[in-house]
This record gives C-alpha cells, structure tokens and sequence, in this order.
C-alpha cells in the first residue's frame, strides 16, 4: 500500500487537516498581476515567473519574536506585522540549447493564491515538454508539488529532474514520515507521492557538483537537510538561485539570527543564512529570492548592524 492511501489521502486532498504552513484559516487572498521579468546574463537569458504568493501568518513565521520586535522591524518597511504574503518566483535559464527550470511552482493542491506558472509559461510560448532540466531545491510544497499535471502525471515530460540526493533519501524515508508532527504529515506524503512519480526522470545532486555547464550546486541546508542553491556562473560574474535559504527580503537580511519558523533546523538555519549573506555581501553576486518580492533579484549590501537586499 502507498503512503498516500495509508494516510487515506490523495494527491488532490494531501492539505487536509490544518497545516501551519498553509494558513487555511486565513481567507485565500486574492490574485495578483505580475509582470515577468527577463535579463541577459552573458550567452544565457533568465526570466523570473511568478506562480503567485502564499499567505502566512505572523506566529509562524516568527515563533520567537514579540510582538512588539515584529512591529518595530517590519512597520518601518510598510509591512504587515500580522501576516506575510510572499510572492513565489520560479527562475527560467535559456542556455545553448537547454531550457531549465529552477523549481516548479506549488501547482493547483496548495493555497488558491498560488499554481500560476504552467499559465505563465504558455503567456510565454512555453510547452512543458520544451523544458529539458528541472532542477530542485528542495521538496516543500511550493517548490515541487507543481511538478506533476492535473492528471497527477508529469508535466514536464521529457525534462531530467534534479533532486539533491540528501532532499530524496530524507523525504523517501519511513522514519521522515514516521517522525514527522501530524500537522504536516502532509508534506512528506505529498513529497512521496511526487518523487514516485517522477523517479525515472530523476538524477542525484551532490553538493559542489556542476549539474549543468556552469551551474554549481550548494550546500545550504538547514531549511530542509538537503537543502540546494545554485550559482550560475559566468566568466567573472554569477547570479545564485537561493531558494529558501534566504526567505525574506527585510527579516533575513536586518535580522539573519532570528528564528525562521519554515526553517526544518532553526540554528543551521541560521548558519547557512548568515554564511550566505556574507558571502554574497562580499563577491558581489546577485541572487534571486524564492520568496521576495518580484521579481527577487538584487545583491546584498553590508550594513553597520547587518545585511540590506538592493533590489536590482
């Protein structure tokens, strides 16, 4: 028997049952327009999607700051201090002859506010099965549960799926599951049922690896264990698609050692984003953020107390 049926979910109902994560007892927000977002790097183009945002409350986010911390930081930017709506951006390379997505979006079992990207890439002539590299940072909903069709069939088709070896081995194990808080149980059931899906499709990513020319994988664990970003290299200059390792435009950058509440392990959490932000600070290289605002791309400034995001 499948973990799926064991569970007595399927793959349209895995959010079932109150996951922190998902925010179900916040209304669904509405939908915004994005524009996307494209820009030469050397031979290669990157266009940034939107697959939409998510809606997250306050509490998780920050399970250990007051109320009081949360307002001083956040309503000098003009931001909410009750809830964030994160927007979702999903990285497109065109290299050679090579179309690689980083990431796939939540698809239509997530929040209702998000599963934008396969509408986007039509808006842009772009037919799933013209996607040859899928490369994943890790396996959180928002990520990886776009990868299969409304018929829960792969979408991308003819695509190689790159997985980081340490992200499969810990969402394909029993313990995973067995070990996991009943309130997200749905996570790792939705993970599984996904990998199994896609498994002939899929090869293994170790960190420092070149999983495609010019594009180096890095460790950044501690959101997830397996936990992958990805520096596109060239010549002198790169740009790092850092997933969730770097999560918020304003928290992560003014406040790196505060406690992320989506992050797996919260002190190696810490770690990889304060590692990441250093480096970055001091070569120079832009990076796109998962979840800043769009299009999330821009380099990181050190200030006398922290880090800024320069949006550009």
């Amino acid at each position: 028997m499948s973990e799926t049926n064991r569970f007595q979910m399927s793959r349209r109902n895995v959010l079932a049952g109150g996951l922190a994560l998902t925010a179900t007892a916040l209304a669904g927000p509405t939908r915004r327009a994005v524009a996307e977002t494209s820009f030469a790097f050397g031979d290669h183009e990157i266009t940034i999607f939107s697959d939409g945002h998510l809606t997250l409350p306050m509490n998780f986010v920050l399970p250990e700051q007051s109320e009081d911390e949360v307002a001083a930081l956040l309503s000098a930017h003009n931001m909410p201090t009750d809830a964030l709506t994160p927007d979702c951006n999903v990285t497109l390379l065109r290299s050679g002859d090579r179309l690689v997505l980083f990431d796939v979006g939540s698809g239509s079992n997530f929040q209702s506010s998000v599963g934008e990207l396969v509408g986007k890439l039509e808006e842009a002539e772009i037919d799933p099965a013209d996607i040859t590299d899928v490369v994943l940072t890790h396996a959180h909903p928002d990520h990886l549960w776009g990868i299969l069709d409304e018929f829960d069939d792969p979408l991308y088709s003819e695509a190689n799926v790159w997985v980081p070896e340490a992200e499969w081995n810990y969402w394909r194990s029993d313990e995973t599951l067995a070990g996991t808080p009943d309130e997200r149980k749905s996570f790792v059931v939705g993970a599984q049922s996904r990998f199994d899906a896609i498994e002939e499709q899929v090869s293994m990513i170790k960190p420092g690896q070149e999983v495609l020319p010019g594009v180096e994988a890095i460790d950044t664990a501690g959101h997830t264990p397996g936990h992958m970003s990805y520096m596109i290299h060239n010549g002198s200059e790169s740009v790092l698609v850092v997933g969730d390792a770097i999560s918020n435009s304003v928290i992560s950058f003014e406040k790196p050692g505060w406690v992320s509440g989506s992050d797996q392990d919260a002190q190696q959490g810490i770690a990889t984003r304060k590692m990441l932000l250093d480096r970055l600070a001091r070569d120079g290289s832009r990076l796109i953020g998962y979840h800043f605002p769009h299009p999330g791309s821009g380099r990181v400034e050190k200030t006398s107390s922290a880090y800024r995001f320069a949006v550009g």
